[in-house]
């Protein structure tokens, strides 16, 4: 059977290229042999059902195995305490019955009388927790619950209930039989289910599930376990790629999240590939193959951009810390006790970078980007519609003149937006280069922003096109000295990256400044500089 990259549904081995999960498991088995209830909480796609699988498979030596997906309960399933017990106590026993347990006389026993209790009216909670109990003290083998999608149901109060009694059972675990472990797989924070923020302003403070062991094993993929991936794929498909380049490339780019490495993996090798392999079997796995890849990943539409974009409509507070975040430079501690930085990284937008806020990886910086630069407020601002004018002359021999780029935003900048105050160039000017410079190279192009020199005052652009790579530090003039420091900053920068050339855009509030380009070298180095 041939393998692919899966980005649907479950990953299956035999039939999917996925990174081994072995390590992972055996961290989370520990936990379990440890007797430990906990949740697994991460953004949508992120492989918490595809480890759950996994891990059910893992431990079907030493446990019984009981997952449960709440995706598969309808609302009718949770109208009342009767009806939810008697789903909960069938969806129990079918998963039993998938798993193949060696039952004892006295556990089929104790199963039958559910059955047959559990279409009775007085079978509510209590009685299938009575009966549960019976269960894990007759199994020959501990038994562990794993519950799926359980943010479908945690709205519920007889849901809330349910939890609850799960609680009571942990604490009373040294004088009566329960689960060897449960686990609790969503993305909100059932621990602690004020996290489900609601559009309209209404929480749940309750905390029905406060017995919860923190979970702390990494499920992003590292480079490591991306090439460990890459090296399954080349044993298949001989295609000579360098394994370790792309593994790097697949990682920084996607900081290891799981749907994002798999999609760009699928393109490469189901979109791609087969449009070079007249050329070389090697022409997909390039680094020149990888940036198409990453210009289709950020223009197609799929279920985890549909997804992150809803909530910045969902969330207008999300939303416009997102924004400034992007456009200003500003700095955000993060604090998890705010409201916004838990939903967010709850999303997956952003992650603990030094104690601040940062993007959580580039492809979602950039596609956020794109959305704020192609809202129809943008597009209508003069200085958009100047690019468009503009953009043919900025192509030469497939290669961009970002020299000329920066000539041209100097000139219309300073005619439409010279007269606006210091603190619209603080707030508004690297957003307006921006957009100045999306559809110059939109559809052959990337860029993003270097996380690790943004703030209020300094801004390095990464640009890559045509497989040249452009560096450009935007920042706020604050005299001399500060722009001489800059331009040793972007030295060094340049030295990092192998490149000669680099650009620098400076937003000047001295009145008394001269707009235009100019050049700057130090050695072998050329830095093209313009003010504005």
């Amino acid at each position: 059977m041939k393998k692919v990259f899966n980005t649907t549904a479950v990953c299956i081995p035999g039939k999917h290229y996925m990174v081994n999960l072995d390590e992972r498991l055996k961290e989370i088995k520990k936990m379990i042999d440890d007797g430990k209830y906990f949740t697994i909480n991460r953004a949508r796609q992120y492989g918490k059902t595809t480890t759950l699988m996994a891990l059910s498979q893992y431990l079907q030596k030493e446990y019984h195995v009981v997952l449960i997906d709440f995706q598969t309960f309808g609302s009718a399933d949770f109208s009342t305490e009767h009806v939810f017990s008697a789903s909960f106590a069938g969806a129990f026993l079918e998963s039993l019955d998938t798993n193949g347990p060696a039952m004892t006389a006295e556990f089929q026993k104790i199963r039958e009388e559910l059955e047959q209790t559990a279409e009775k009216e007085t079978f509510t909670l209590r009685p299938l927790f009575k009966a549960l109990q019976l269960l894990c003290s007759a199994s020959d083998r501990p038994i562990v619950l794993m519950l799926d999608e359980v943010d479908s149901a945690a709205d519920n109060q007889i849901f809330l209930d349910f939890l609850a009694q799960l609680r009571a059972q942990y604490i009373t675990r040294f004088q009566f039989p329960t689960f060897q472990s449960v686990i609790l797989a969503s993305v909100y924070d059932i621990r602690n289910l004020k996290q489900k923020i609601r559009p309209d302003g209404r929480h749940k403070y309750n905390s029905p599930w406060n017995i919860a062991a923190d979970f702390r094993i990494p499920m992003d993929f590292s480079a490591k376990d991306i090439a460990g991936m890459l090296r399954e794929y080349e044993k298949d498909h001989h295609t000579r790629m360098d394994i370790e380049e792309m593994a790097h490339l697949l990682y920084e780019y996607t900081a290891g999240y799981p749907f994002l490495v798999s999609r760009l993996c699928q393109l490469l090798d189901e979109d791609i590939g087969p449009e070079e392999k007249y050329d070389s079997p090697k022409a997909a796995w390039t680094k020149s193959g990888f940036h198409r890849a990453l210009r289709m990943i950020l223009s197609e539409k799929n279920t985890l951009f549909e997804s992150l974009i809803g909530k910045l409509h969902d969330y207008p507070e999300l939303n416009e810390t997102l924004r400034t975040l992007l456009f200003t430079g500003k700095t955000f501690l993060y604090r998890t006790d705010e409201n916004v930085t838990d939903v967010a990284s709850m999303f997956g937008f952003i992650k603990n970078q030094n104690g601040t806020v940062a993007i959580a990886n580039r492809i979602f910086e950039t596609r956020l980007y794109n959305y704020y630069l192609s809202e129809e407020e943008m597009q209508k601002t003069d200085i958009y519609k100047a690019s468009l004018q503009d953009k043919s002359q900025f192509i030469s021999g497939g290669y961009l003149n970002m020299r000329r780029i920066l000539e041209k935003f100097v000139e219309h900048f300073h005619d439409i937006y010279g007269g606006c105050s210091e603190k619209f160039l603080e707030e508004e000017g690297r957003q307006y280069f921006l957009l100045y410079l999306k559809p110059i190279i939109n559809g052959r192009g990337n860029y993003y922003i270097e996380s690790r020199t943004r703030d209020l005052r300094r801004t390095d652009v990464i640009v890559d096109y045509h497989g040249e790579q452009y560096i450009i530090e935007m920042k706020i003039w604050h005299g001399e000295e500060y722009n001489h420091c800059g331009e040793q900053q972007l030295i060094s920068y340049l030295e990092d990256y192998h490149i000669s050339k680099g650009y620098m855009l400076s937003f000047n509030f001295n009145k008394n400044k001269t707009p235009g380009v100019r050049d700057i070298f130090a050695g072998e180095m050329h830095i093209i500089e313009a003010v504005v």
